[in-house]
């Protein structure tokens, strides 16, 4: 079987598993031709010398494919709107996974290729979420996850095989977190932080890379104005902006403020409980902002509802379903109800501190007038005996029933 694989198309992202994982395929398939993609979603510096160095080491070509704004469009804002949060999570990794299996599919067929290759560990939930979407549009190709084939048991391992085969590497093995980085946050997972009693070393200069500690932020707050159009992004502090140039600002806004750091013990698909940091800076103001306008457009049994089904859709974004029937079904219920979350709603960053500062639409539900504590001519208070007496009615007969049988 190994033998017949001539082509495989890699999903390549430079660090340290994928960077091994080219010249070890060429050891272990019987040195197949290496297509090595990578799904641009925001990584920035991640990508320099990304082309050259799969090149280098063993990649017949190179794909870069630039998937911004499908993440943005037909991930992330999807998700904002479902209010979907894993645990605290806003989801970062697992949201960029679906578009980049995809795009690996999409571009294995139309290579002819033989196999597709993650450098998922055993361990993760990003295996499961990459061929799930692979599955969806792939079916029938062969899945290589060396993480679950080979004899290296650990990233020190991992290093020494790179080493050996002079495979350039931009960590060290003081500096080995285990790291993800796109526009929407970055994880932080292992090394010291795999013990949960140690605290996250916020302040240590370079263990942040998307802002700094609330301690170092600054003395004074900042004004952010979002603008909402169905429950979309469309402006800041008055701009009309597209969703990701919002999120890109609101990331160096967040960033400055030190808001949107999470220590989370999250439970994995797999099974096990896992410790990672995340920095999410300008989703976490995102996030605070739709929530806050959607409490003025929605009525409580919708808002009720929808923040039940929010559980259901993170939890089918977090164990790689996107592409499903029920999270389709999930998101047409979600987009019917943003149909009036339209209008704007301003906050106050504050040393990681998110404060409300005023919210306004012209599809509120909010009236003043009839929850004034002053005198009003649009609520009689005597129309709420009545309904009380009908809303306790069970009670009171429960009571009745209760007492005559107690007597007996």
């Amino acid at each position: 079987m190994e033998k017949q694989i001539k082509k495989i198309v890699m999903a390549y992202s430079g660090g340290l598993d994928t960077s091994v994982m080219i010249p070890w395929l060429k050891e272990n398939y019987n040195n197949p031709e290496i297509i090595a993609v990578s799904g641009n979603v925001g990584q920035a510096d991640e990508l320099e010398g990304l082309e050259e160095k799969a090149l280098k080491t063993g990649a017949s070509k190179v794909y870069i494919e630039d998937l911004t704004d499908e993440f943005v469009e037909d991930m992330i804002v999807p998700a904002v709107q479902a209010g979907a949060k894993y645990e605290e999570y806003l989801l970062g990794t697992a949201l960029a996974r679906p578009i980049i299996g995809k795009r690996l599919a999409e571009i294995a067929l139309a290579e002819g290729a033989d196999a597709i290759c993650h450098g998922c560990t055993g361990k993760g939930n990003d295996q499961v979420r990459f061929e799930l979407a692979i599955k969806a549009f792939a079916p029938n190709l062969k899945i290589i996850a060396p993480w679950r084939e080979w004899s290296i048991k650990s990233r020190e391992e991992e290093i020494e095989y790179a080493e050996a085969h002079q495979v350039p590497l931009k960590i060290n093995r003081e500096t080995n977190y285990s790291k993800d980085k796109n526009m929407w946050h970055l994880s932080h997972e292992g090394l010291d932080l795999e013990d949960v009693a140690n605290e996250p070393l916020y302040e240590k200069e370079g263990f942040l890379e998307m802002g700094v500690s609330p301690i170092a932020a600054p003395d004074q707050p900042t004004y952010v104005s979002i603008g909402f159009k169905e429950g979309r992004p469309v402006t800041l502090d008055g701009v009309s902006m597209s969703a990701k140039d919002i999120i890109l600002k609101l990331n160096e806004l967040g960033g400055q403020n030190g808001i949107g750091l999470l220590d989370i013990v999250e439970n994995r698909l797999v099974g096990m409980k896992c410790r990672g940091v995340y920095e999410t800076p300008g989703g976490t103001i995102l996030y605070a902002a739709h929530e806050y306008l959607e409490t003025l457009c929605l009525d409580k049994m919708t808002m009720h509802k929808k923040q039940e089904l929010a559980i259901t859709f993170a939890d089918l974004l977090y164990n790689g379903q996107w592409y499903t029937p029920l999270r389709e079904a999930l998101s047409a219920f979600v987009e019917k109800t943003q149909e009036h979350v339209t209008g704007e709603v301003t906050l106050k960053l504050y040393k990681g501190n998110i404060i409300k500062a005023g919210a306004k639409s012209d599809w509120s539900l909010y009236s003043e007038e009839i929850a004034t504590f002053g005198e009003d001519h649009v609520y009689d208070q005597k129309d709420s005996a009545g309904f009380i007496n009908l809303w306790g009615l069970p009670i009171s007969v429960q009571a009745q029933v209760k007492a005559k049988n107690e007597k007996k």
